[in-house]
Order: structure tokens, then sequence, then C-alpha cells
């Protein structure tokens, strides 16, 4: 599993770690009953304390995404991932929302704001 943390992000670092697990959950690239990495194994790994850790394990663990097994680990549990991708498709919404207020602000027009997006996706394919 590779997890990228962002050390100059607002994102607390143990909320990017339930972020990319649960985003490699809904991908189906960590299947059901897929063992996770030991608590201090993964912080280990990520030069951080085996707390930050833990809490993103936990809070993974409140939303039905992985289990414990005492002694044993932690495994991927089997979630309604088309419910999970329908809550990342609200939340891009949401953000999208934020930004489409800014270019209503900015006094963009929606040929400007759809050029933008054209060039950018562009862009990003390259």
């Amino acid at each position: 599993m590779n997890i990228n943390i962002q050390t100059k992000s607002s994102v607390p670092i143990y909320e990017q770690i339930k972020n990319q697990i649960k985003d490699e959950i809904v991908a189906k690239h960590l299947e059901e009953g897929e063992p996770l990495p030991s608590i201090r194994a993964l912080a280990g790994d990520l030069k951080i304390s085996v707390i930050t850790t833990k809490r993103a394990y936990e809070e993974l663990e409140k939303e039905g995404l992985i289990y414990s097994v005492a002694g044993k680990g932690f495994y991927v549990d089997s979630p309604d991932t088309g419910y999970l991708a329908e809550k990342k498709v609200q939340g891009l919404e949401q953000k999208l929302d934020e930004v489409l207020k800014l270019c209503r602000e900015a006094e963009l027009g929606r040929q400007d704001v759809h050029d933008m997006i054209d060039i950018l996706w562009e862009e990003e394919e390259c």
C-alpha cells in the first residue's frame, strides 16, 4: 500500500491516511478481507506516531471500511462501495459549487469557466 503524506497540507495526517485508504477500498485496489499493515508497521513506514496511525484506523473502522481482529490486526471490510463513491461525488459537487461562486465573484462568464476547465483537463492528460 502506497500512502503519501503531505506535511505542509492543512489536512491532518490521520485524515490523509484515512482518505487514501478509503480511496483504495472504493477503487477496489484493496479487496474485502485483505489485511492492512499493522499500526506500528504503517507508522514506521510513514515515520509518524503510532497514535496518528491508530486514529486513522479507528476512523476507518467507525465508517465500516475496516474491522479489527484481536491479536491479528486490521482487515478490509465489505463496505457499500457504491454508496462511498456517491459520497465522494457529493463532496466534489460541494467543492465545485465553491469554485463556481469564486468564478462569479471574479465576474467570469460560463464560457470562460468552460474554457478554463478544458485547458486544465487537457494539461492533466499530458
